[in-house]
């Protein structure tokens, strides 16, 4: 049964039967899904990109926004000899900004810890995301932490799912994973995770409908009510 959002409507379109997904660990995205990073972001690659000498607008990077920069860079035509010269353009404007989490992500992870195993799954790379995580004070809600530097493949690919999954010592059937892209829901599935979706600050509410998650939440505030803990077996 697929519970979804459409962005056109006021309120989630929701089936009779609620779904809930049984689980011991939860896997997070972080850009999006947990921090409101979405302006700062662009405002990194509009600074970017000014100093590239680069004409994009705010309305280029929406159009061509991805998880992964560099297909961003491929699609501004930034050639490979100066990608390294744009991260760290990239990565200095970034350290301007200071994003700040989603409404409720905090009290989110702070009740879903007290029953689930956490781990997050990013994109970002680790430079930015664990002093993001310390600064904001929350790197002590997740036992795995895998980042795009950390996996030989990226998002769409399993392999960092894969990778948190063997740090957790968990099946994919044990877990969740939680994101706000469409590479996030390809990224589970591939690696027989089952996804949520959560509608996010990025533009990638019509993407990530059309992946056609099993839930789509509004909010990642509503997640509690729809997960609950499996029941172990012993003996």
């Amino acid at each position: 049964m697929t519970v979804w959002y459409d962005p056109s409507v006021a309120k989630p379109r929701l089936s009779s039967a609620r779904t809930v997904f049984h689980a011991r660990v939860i896997l997070f995205d972080w850009d999006g899904t947990l921090i409101d990073s979405a302006d700062a972001d662009t405002r990194a690659y509009l600074a970017m990109f000014a100093a590239l000498g680069i004409s994009w607008t705010r309305s280029d990077i929406e159009r061509h926004y991805h998880p992964d920069w560099y297909r961003v860079y491929e699609a501004a035509r930034i050639h490979r000899s100066r990608w390294d010269e744009a991260n760290r353009l990239w990565r200095a404007a970034y350290a301007l900004e200071k994003p700040r989490l989603l409404p409720g992500a905090r009290e989110v992870l702070r009740k879903l810890r007290r029953r689930f195993v956490l781990g997050l799954v990013t994109s970002g790379d680790g430079g930015r995301v664990r002093p993001q995580l310390k600064l904001l004070r929350m790197d002590g809600y997740f036992q795995a932490c895998v980042c795009s530097e950390d996996a030989p493949r990226r998002k769409p690919d399993p392999a960092p799912l894969r990778l948190a999954l063997r740090q957790l010592r968990a099946k994919p059937a044990e877990a969740i994973y939680v994101g706000d892209s469409p590479q996030d829901m390809q990224m589970a599935r591939r690696a027989g995770v089952r996804a949520i979706g959560v509608l996010g600050p990025f533009p990638t509410a019509k993407s990530l409908s059309a992946e056609k998650p099993e839930l789509l939440l509004k909010s990642v505030r509503d997640l509690p009510k729809y997960v609950e803990k499996c029941v172990e077996k012993t003996g």
